[in-house]
């Protein structure tokens, strides 16, 4: 399994999909919000906290369920996290074909990118991955280096 070099890249105006706004999606579609990205979610449901960015504008929130085709060519990156595997692994083979980064929360193997551990204290963003290997080594890290971020 080959190591991916941390890059950081400036999501502010660009848009992002994310498809699914449950547990690990809104975790995600969160943290991407604190970037300044345009984020459009498609989801037949979505957590309250994210119902009320959509209502409050902060977002886009298409309350639906993936269809083959209708991803935006112009999107800088895409998340699956939706509950399907199987619908999951379509939309990675559709950012494929349109050469788009793909982040899939249930397969590691169809990422492109890994969605970090982040630890932020206003301009100084760390971010921590454990190679998609050890979930709970990788949280405790990034929870160390927030506490360490809080001394600052």
């Amino acid at each position: 399994m080959s190591r991916y070099f941390p890059l950081f890249v400036n999501l502010e105006g660009k848009h992002v999909i994310v498809y699914g706004a449950g547990a690990i999606g809104s975790r995600r579609i969160l943290l991407l919000l604190e970037f300044g990205c345009k984020l459009t979610v498609t989801a037949p449901r979505a957590t309250q906290e994210i119902e009320r960015l959509a209502e409050k504008g902060r977002l886009l929130w298409k309350r639906s369920v993936y269809q083959p085709g209708e991803i935006d060519e112009n999107a800088c990156l895409v998340l699956a996290a939706t509950s399907e595997k199987e619908v999951n692994a379509q939309i990675a083979g559709e950012c494929r074909e349109k050469k788009i980064p793909i982040n899939v929360s249930s397969d590691k193997g169809l990422c492109d990118f890994y969605f970090p551990g982040l630890a932020v204290k206003e301009k100084l963003v760390a971010g921590v991955t454990a190679g998609g290997e050890d979930h709970k080594l990788a949280r405790r890290v990034t929870e160390e280096i927030r506490a360490l971020m809080e001394k600052l």
